[in-house]
């Protein structure tokens, strides 16, 4: 027999097990590119293509194989042997070539896949048949065989077994993402790591860019759009917190909006916050600074506040809003008698009245902003009587002469030793026995439960103080704050009466 005629009597031998009509079929998914947050596969097309996934490769091998063991029976030598299998392998290749495996799809591409940064997008090459070997599903565990199956993420998979690490469905989409060695369906990804606003509710836009930019908070961590702060949007004039669409705030008659989580401790009225007010005379009694003058006290709306701090002579305000003030001057302030109802998510039949300040000491009166929480509105409490204390302080000349930092400096650690001393309540202990070297302990004021909202909106407040950026509050607290750690409360005022300077 000829060498043609051995060629052509291989070839129908490898026909005719072609066409014994095979069930099993062997497709691939090649994984490409670098390994991201987002990567896409596709499945392997089902067309054309499939009838080339149903034939048995391994059986042309061994057909491959079985012939050229025959021509080394025969004798011929190692030249004409690679001679042939260079010849088969042509053939094979011409063979491939001759069946229509269909137009392949597009070349891979990559870019930034705009819902979910830093992602890339890869098409499937075309497939191809290979020696399945021995393979294990990186799913299930079990040999893959001759079935179909996927090769992505290094490893190959049932296609039943790749699924989805959020909804644990299959992943047949075209497209899928990834986060660290997890795939993800694309409207799964994004839905647990595109973040929402906590405004509107909706995945927060891409910018020009491409990228997600948004807002935070400091404290809370509320993302929203950008927009929402030129749209409008109300924050609560409490915890800072901006209003979400889906959640309606209290609308205060000055114009304030107060969130519900706050609203639920507020003080509304002056004979309410007189329990408050009876607790941090206490407290200031535990630091041996008692107030011995009976000073008044009063609940007010803003525009009550904002015209005594105008008849005020003197005094150093916290813009831009003051939410307390010291007075020392005879006015005419409107308090507010009675706690207001609320309705339709407003404020309803706020009763005020007139009250005299007549001047009895240095100070005549202590003004707090209504409708706060109790936590904040004690803080403010204990800011102003400070304020108080420092006036009523007559044997002491320099204390009314204290520069800003340094007045406004000291009100704000005993505003922040307050919020101290109500977030570790119950411990038995108090944060002036840590920060004052008297020998007298501070009693604290009895405490109800709270909320795990009221605990965590105490730390804001603290955070607010240790945060605030102004000269006068913000410096002046930090630096009377450190004199206090390191000498203790009653050194510190001591070096207070006699330089107006706190300790170095």
């Amino acid at each position: 027999m000829s060498e043609h005629e051995q060629i052509a009597s291989r070839i129908m031998g490898w026909l005719n097990k072609i066409f014994k009509g095979s069930s099993h079929k062997i497709s691939e998914g090649q994984y490409q590119g670098k390994h991201e947050e987002e990567e896409v596969w596709n499945e392997p097309a089902t067309n054309s293509a499939d009838a080339w996934s149903e034939f048995e490769t391994e059986d042309i091998d061994r057909a491959i194989a079985l012939s050229l063991l025959e021509e080394e029976e025969k004798g011929k030598n190692v030249v004409e042997t690679v001679s042939h299998l260079e010849e088969d392998e042509q053939l094979a290749r011409a063979l491939q070539e001759s069946m229509n495996l269909g137009s392949p799809p597009p070349a891979p591409r990559s870019g930034n896949s705009g819902n979910v940064p830093n992602g890339n997008t890869y098409h499937q090459p075309i497939p191809f048949p290979f020696l399945t070997g021995f393979r294990i599903c990186a799913g299930c565990n079990t040999e893959i065989g001759h079935g179909r199956f996927l090769s992505c993420m290094g490893a190959v998979w049932h296609p039943e077994c790749f699924r989805c690490h959020a909804c644990n469905q299959p992943i047949s989409d075209y497209e899928f993402s990834m986060s660290g060695n997890y795939p993800y369906h694309k409207a799964c990804y994004k839905e647990h790591y595109h973040p929402k606003c906590d405004v509107c509710k909706t995945f927060i836009p891409t910018n020009a860019a491409g990228l997600i930019e948004y807002r935070a908070h400091p404290f809370w961590i509320q993302k929203y759009c950008p927009a929402h702060e030129h749209d409008g949007t109300p924050r609560c004039c409490s915890c800072e917190r901006m209003e979400p669409r889906d959640i309606k705030y209290i609308s205060l008659d000055d114009g304030r909006r107060l969130c519900l989580e706050c609203l639920d401790s507020s003080i509304m009225d002056t004979n309410e916050c007189q329990p408050l007010y009876l607790d941090i005379k206490e407290f200031y009694e535990g630091l041996n600074m008692k107030v011995e003058q009976q000073v008044p006290l009063l609940l007010v709306e803003r525009s009550a506040l904002n015209e005594a701090m105008e008849g005020e002579k003197s005094g150093h305000h916290h813009m831009p809003e003051t939410r307390g003030l010291c007075l020392s001057e005879e006015q005419t302030v409107s308090t507010i008698l009675r706690r207001p109802k609320i309705g339709a998510g407003k404020i309803l039949d706020m009763i005020t009245e007139p009250y005299r300040l007549t001047r009895r000491c240095e100070v005549t009166a202590i003004l707090i902003l209504y409708g706060l929480p109790r936590l904040l509105t004690g803080s403010i409490l204990a800011h102003e009587l400070m304020h108080a204390w420092l006036r009523l302080q007559g044997s002491s000349p320099r204390y009314r002469t204290l520069s800003p930092e340094v007045e406004e400096g000291i009100c704000q650690v005993l505003a922040h030793m307050w919020l101290e001393s109500e977030i570790i309540s119950g411990s038995g202990s108090n944060v002036a026995s840590t920060s004052s070297s008297s020998s007298s302990s501070a009693t604290l004021p009895k405490k109800g439960n709270r909320s795990p909202f009221e605990k965590k909106l105490g730390d804001f407040f603290k955070h607010q103080i240790e945060s605030d950026t102004s000269p006068a509050y913000g410096d002046g607290f930090r630096m009377g704050n450190s004199a206090v750690l390191k000498y203790g409360l009653r050194r510190t005022l001591d070096h207070m009466k006699l330089t107006g300077t706190f300790p170095y």
